[in-house]
């Protein structure tokens, strides 16, 4: 060894790379003004925050800098806090003289000599800064697995890129800055349930193929039903969840949003006819990950590997829920225990005998038991014509009927609603272990058969199945209402618009909460209900009729005319002797609103 070689120093370090998007622009426009702005922003932001985080500046050129950090965590705190306030600089600023700076960090091994660093990992964080947008940051896969749940920020996986003068694809992700702490902590927050709550976040396509999509979002629907139907979980809908599918999250901000625990994520990749599926469950209140795998298969039969993942994946996160809850109530303190806590705390002494063979144990047993063995694998994607003893397609064609009858989307004829209340029955005969078929098909006998009573059997066996079924509780809510109980209505579409706050269809259940309160002659009430539904879908026709006989009662006959117009100019064959005939079961709430 020469004695060039022996004086070679090399350590592990954070390297963060940064320079001004658009510099030679700025500077052509205003070069001395543009210098000014940044040695301001150097000495007032840059150089006092490095410091703070125990960075050390190795070199700054005209419009770029490249920084030393021990800690890969210290090395991301400090680039999020300086575009952060970076923005709140610019706020005042026209965009086109906005100084705004792009940084990468990467964590490798370097080599030092005279104060400077060299190597790869100087030229991969250089790169990184490359592909980060005007006040950006991106980091390398390595960076973002080790500051994961340890700041409050969110990172957007961008996948495998090639950059120049490196030969194997760099994984980038692209920080999520967002807003400071602070600001987020003061949005106002869903209370966390009684139990342990959980959503299911739209998993990511990283197959390269966007029709792939269906086959990810099928995936995704069949986890969250199959957690659905653990009643000890409170799960959020999946139509709420998705309302965050191809967007960039944070973990704890949708957690904050949705008023959940923990939440389950994952992505999809493919690779000729084999699929690898990945999942990891994130404690949001620590950032902890409590579990992650992964999930090999192919596509011969996707509704196959649907269907085994959703199992696998029930059958191994459940026992580190339970234990994650166990770890939860075993800090808190003795005076704030509640009867959970102490269930929790039971459940940890009587694994203690042994413990690691009864969690394989209970590990094999929900995956057995949580997943119903005869529960269909085929999704609604197909057709009466491919299946004819299918039952969810059978009730989605009678909700379909009852959709049109409620809103007035065409006219029915008799022989229409007799063979959508025909398929509805079979649905349930077929499909009597469905909470989805159940709802579906309930929510169709109850206006196009009007037997109440049996449907309320039968949400109650569907709720019985699947707590968490938000449609669910928003058809006994109907039922409720329509048997003359309001506040137990009440009570229920409560209890649907907390399981999917962010549902598409959860104007069905506002509009309803305005039908439960016309019934308990809380007019001002219904109308304000009533305004909420039609403000989510203005072609509420439900939402319509209750608000313009509230109105009616209230005396504000001008204001039901308006609404009346408005009524009929989306349903023009409306007629009360319609309105009335599915509901000859139901005299005493329709006299109400007469």
């Amino acid at each position: 060894m020469n004695s060039r070689q022996e004086r070679v120093e090399r350590r592990l370090a954070a390297i963060l790379a940064g320079d001004v998007a658009g510099y030679s622009r700025l500077m052509e426009a205003d070069e001395e003004g543009t210098l000014a702005a940044l040695r301001a922003i150097r000495r007032e932001l840059g150089d006092p925050k490095i410091a703070e985080h125990r960075g050390r500046i190795v070199k700054t050129t005209g419009d770029g800098m490249l920084v030393e950090f021990a800690s890969v965590v210290d090395a991301v705190r400090y680039a999020v806090e300086l575009q952060r306030a970076m923005a709140e600089r610019n706020t005042d600023i026209p965009p086109a003289e906005r100084i705004e700076f792009r940084i990468g960090i990467h964590q490798g091994d370097v080599i030092v000599e005279d104060g400077d660093i060299f190597g790869d990992g100087v030229n991969l964080a250089a790169r990184l800064e490359g592909l980060a947008d005007p006040g950006g940051i991106c980091v390398s896969g390595r960076v973002h697995a080790d500051v994961a749940g340890k700041l409050d920020v969110g990172f957007e996986d961008v996948g495998a890129q090639q950059v120049k003068n490196i030969s194997r694809p760099v994984r980038v992700f692209r920080a999520q800055v967002g807003v400071p702490r602070a600001d987020a902590e003061t949005a106002p927050l869903l209370p966390l349930p009684d139990k342990p709550s959980l959503a299911v976040l739209p998993f990511q396509n990283m197959t390269g193929d966007a029709e792939q999509d269906y086959f990810v979002d099928g995936m995704v629907e069949e986890i969250t039903t199959a957690i659905s139907r653990l009643p000890w979980l409170f799960v959020i809908a999946r139509n709420s969840s998705f309302a965050y599918k191809g967007k960039a999250v944070d973990v704890k901000q949708v957690a904050r949003e949705l008023g959940v625990r923990y939440v389950l994520e994952g992505s999809v990749r493919k690779s000729g006819n084999r699929v690898r599926i990945t999942g990891q469950l994130i404690d949001a209140a620590t950032g902890n990950h409590i579990w992650a795998d992964r999930f090999d298969g192919a596509l011969d039969d996707i509704f196959d590997l649907q269907d085994s993942v959703a199992a696998n994946v029930v059958g191994a996160i459940e026992p580190r829920l339970r234990l994650s809850e166990i770890e939860r109530a075993s800090r808190k303190a003795t005076e704030n225990l509640g009867a959970y806590d102490l269930y929790l705390r039971a459940l940890a002494q009587s694994y203690r005998n042994t413990e690691e063979g009864l969690a394989d144990a209970i590990v094999l047993l929900r995956q057995a038991l949580a997943i119903d063995p005869s529960y269909a694998i085929v999704l609604l994607r197909q057709a009466l014509a491919i299946d004819p003893s299918y039952a969810p397609v059978k009730a989605l064609v009678a909700w379909c009927r009852w959709l049109q009858r409620v809103q007035g989307w065409g006219a029915l004829s008799d022989e229409d609603i007799a063979a959508a209340v025909r398929l509805a029955r079979q649905a349930l005969e077929a499909g009597r272990d469905d909470p989805d078929t159940m709802w579906q098909a309930a929510f169709a006998l109850l206006v196009l058969a009007g037997e109440p009573a049996m449907v309320e059997a039968i949400l109650d066996r569907a709720l019985t199945l699947n707590p968490n079924a938000a449609m669910a509780w928003q058809a006994k809510g109907w039922v409720h209402a329509l048997r003359n109980r309001p506040e137990a209505a009440i009570e229920a579409f409560d209890r649907a618009l907390r399981l999917s706050p962010f549902d598409p269809l959860a104007y069905y259940a506002l509009a309803g909460l305005a039908t439960a309160h016309l019934v308990a002659r809380r007019f001002d009430r219904a109308v304000e209900w009533a305004n909420r539904a039609l403000h989510d879908q203005s072609r509420a026709t439900t939402a319509i009729r209750m608000k313009i006989v509230a109105n009616a009662h209230l005396g504000r006959l001008d204001e039901g005319r308006a609404d009346l117009r408005r009524l009929l100019a989306i349903d023009p064959g409306l007629t009360i002797a319609r309105y009335r005939a599915p509901f000859s079961l139901h005299r005493r709430y329709l006299r109400s609103l007469t």
